[in-house]
């Protein structure tokens, strides 16, 4: 594994798809890893042929997926030299009433059962990381993301920080692990971004990533899954703090 930040060619959410729902499946994939930040606004997608390879599809099928998301305003294609498929999408401003919207949109128990999953799946990928013997890039990544979601102005932290917690389900090697806490991620990500980003937030957020990078590193399972599971409970009473 190497250190290459989030937005950039690599983007492990891309999975080849199944060929019975292909079309529907790369919409499905294109628009997590565009919601998720891991290809950020002004950032171009990867080549055409080397994203239809990733996806398993055919260069029609990709082309179809794009011109969707065009029309839907998350991408802007341009041709030419310099040109690809860039993303145009920008997470909205928090307004007042948009955290109860998004909550009542997930149904009676949703959020609680978002919140549960969530807590299930990441716990579960650091407790796997930590039981294995870190590579010397597998650390350099951990460290890497750490330092920038750590370092990040409130304005791009959110991306940051979704970037750390997937880098430690790929870092896993399964990509099965991956995905369900991209998943995890993108059933709460509306309800964060409807929620300010608080600077004593992540002041305190700071210290709870730090602890689950040590845990990781230290190789104990035990300490890495309680570190995770404290961060995600103050996520969770955040959430339910703005409904109150």
């Amino acid at each position: 594994m190497d250190s290459t930040p989030a937005g950039a060619s690599h983007v492990p959410l891309l999975r080849p798809v199944r060929a019975g729902n292909a079309f529907e499946e790369t919409v499905e994939r294109l628009l997590q890893a565009i919601k998720l930040g891991m290809v950020a606004h002004g950032e171009k997608l990867p080549p055409e042929r080397e994203l239809a390879a990733q996806l398993g599809i055919s260069r029609v099928t990709l082309r179809e997926a794009i011109r969707a998301l065009q029309d839907a305003g998350y991408l802007d294609v341009r041709r030419g030299r310099y040109g690809g498929a860039f993303v145009v999408y920008r997470p909205p401003n928090p307004r007042r009433g948009d955290l109860r919207k998004a909550v009542n949109r997930m149904g009676e128990g949703g959020l609680e059962d978002a919140l549960t999953f969530r807590l299930a799946v990441e716990c579960g990928a650091a407790q796997v990381l930590a039981s294995t013997e870190l590579t010397p890039g597998q650390r350099e990544t951990l460290e890497a993301r750490l330092a920038e979601v750590n370092g990040a102005a409130p304005a791009g932290y959110r991306r940051m920080d979704i970037a750390f917690h997937l880098a430690i389900a790929e870092l896993t090697g399964s990509p099965l692990l991956t995905a369900a806490c991209a998943d995890a991620r993108l059933r709460v990500t509306d309800l964060l971004n409807a929620i300010p980003v608080l600077r004593p937030n992540i002041e305190h957020a700071a210290a709870q990533h730090a602890a689950i990078a040590e845990a990781i590193v230290a190789g104990d399972p035990e300490a890495a899954g309680r570190a995770v599971a404290e961060h995600l409970e103050g996520t969770a009473a955040l959430l339910r703090g703005f409904l109150a």
